[in-house]
């Protein structure tokens, strides 16, 4: 009999087998997709963002209602620890700019080539194209292949990362949400975090400016400031400064059905200092010209103040302050198959001290398919690798005590 069978081939299910295979257990990891880990190779095409550098206590307070829940874990499994983690696998890394982590390799394939090496050398097994439909009345884990023949396998525990919802296409569906319900589990719906969101743009302005940047700019929502970059969809706007205010932007909308978000477009310049260049003489300039050579506004600036919510009358001070805070009505999230994560999942207090079900002793839970979430930055992959981590010591812990049928 499998020791472990692990349910889901991303990070957090490979983090975990890499521990359990290596303490000499028998381990099988099965996914629906075609090779293991898409997702992750997918978060490495513009760069494997690992985690990131900063202060340990400045990290934990990114997770926000998660901390509690992801602190002791992370700890055990830090940002330094996932560092040599990567290292061990060939992999060095170093800091960028923004004190991100990133292998020197910047994608992920060479990473998982070399993690699945050595899976493969500590007798880890992995059968593909398999979806897990739930367990029978034994507790064995049901799979049905491609050819739609169902297979019940037996093992003395499994661990479950399905992942959220989020880029279905990858494998990641939400599907396994109505199986662990019915066993009594609880869960939050699966929500989008870190996505864009739509904003009522005109006809010319979406087909314009869709797929141009806002560089250098500061979001403000509320009493949340972000600095950082956004992008102009068809749609809306989303990029990484709109995806670290995803989760208050979405709460808002799902309590009031809109909500306002507030640009400023030169963060770096205060009011004053703006409305005495934009008091310079105008002359036959046109506005859009005068901007960009008064404010530095690029023409993608100039047309998103013109389709705000700003007041502007015309003198150089009301300018100035539209400029700062450029006010875009946001009627809701754009759609979860885009989203690069999602919140929801299990909730936490349905896990016990080692991420196993209190509902289903045995069954074990990690990743993204727990109810937390991170922004990009590299928290979202330290967290799966510590819930990986965590859930293995779980295992261990539960198989060394002889609580798993023989």
């Amino acid at each position: 009999m499998t020791d472990v069978v692990i349910v889901g081939s991303g990070p957090a299910g490979l983090a975990a087998a890499d521990k359990l295979s290596a303490a000499g257990h028998k381990v099988m990891i099965l996914d629906r997709m075609a090779s293991p880990a898409r997702k992750f190779l997918l978060a490495g095409r513009g760069g494997l963002n690992l985690t990131h550098s900063e202060d340990i206590g400045i990290f934990l307070e990114r997770y926000g209602s998660g901390r509690s829940f992801l602190e002791p874990l992370i700890r055990r499994f830090d940002p330094q620890a996932l560092r040599r983690f990567a290292e061990d696998l060939g992999q060095e890394t170093f800091v960028g700019s923004s004190g991100r982590v990133f292998p020197k390799a910047m994608k992920a394939s060479p990473l998982l080539r070399a993690w699945l090496a050595r899976l493969e050398k500590q007798g880890v097994t992995f059968r593909l194209r398999q979806t897990w439909e739930g367990q029978d009345d034994e507790g064995r884990n049901l799979f049905r292949a491609q050819d739609g023949s169902l297979e019940a396998l037996p093992a003395r525990a499994t661990l479950l990362a399905l992942g959220g919802g989020s880029w279905p296409r990858l494998g990641s569906r939400g599907d396994w949400l109505s199986v662990v319900e019915g066993w009594g589990v609880d869960v939050a719906p699966l929500r989008p975090s870190n996505c864009g969101f739509l904003c009522n743009w005109s006809p010319f302005f979406a087909e314009r400016f869709a797929g141009q940047p806002l560089k250098r700019i500061e979001l403000a929502h509320e009493d949340i400031r972000q600095r950082g970059e956004a992008m102009i969809s068809r749609s809306g706007i989303e990029g990484g400064a709109v995806y670290a205010l995803s989760a208050p932007l979405r709460e808002a909308i799902a309590s009031e059905g809109e909500t306002v978000l507030s640009i400023d477009l030169r963060p770096d310049m205060d009011v004053a200092t703006l409305a005495s260049r934009l008091s310079r003489p105008r002359a036959k300039q046109s506005l859009s010209t005068f901007l960009r050579k008064a404010a530095g506004l690029l023409p993608v600036e100039v047309a998103l103040l013109r389709e705000s919510l700003t007041p502007q009358n015309g003198s150089p001070e009301a300018l100035a302050a539209a400029i700062k805070q450029v006010q875009l009505k946001l009627t809701g999230t754009s759609g979860m198959e885009r989203a690069i994560s999602t919140a929801g999942g299990i909730r936490l207090e349905a896990l016990d001290d080692g991420l196993m079900l209190r509902q289903r002793p045995g069954v074990f839970a990690a990743g993204e398919m727990l109810d937390w979430e991170a922004p990009t930055g590299g928290y979202l992959l330290q967290a799966c690798f510590a819930t990986g981590m965590a859930a293995a010591d779980g295992i261990l812990a539960y198989l060394a005590a002889g609580k798993a049928s023989a």
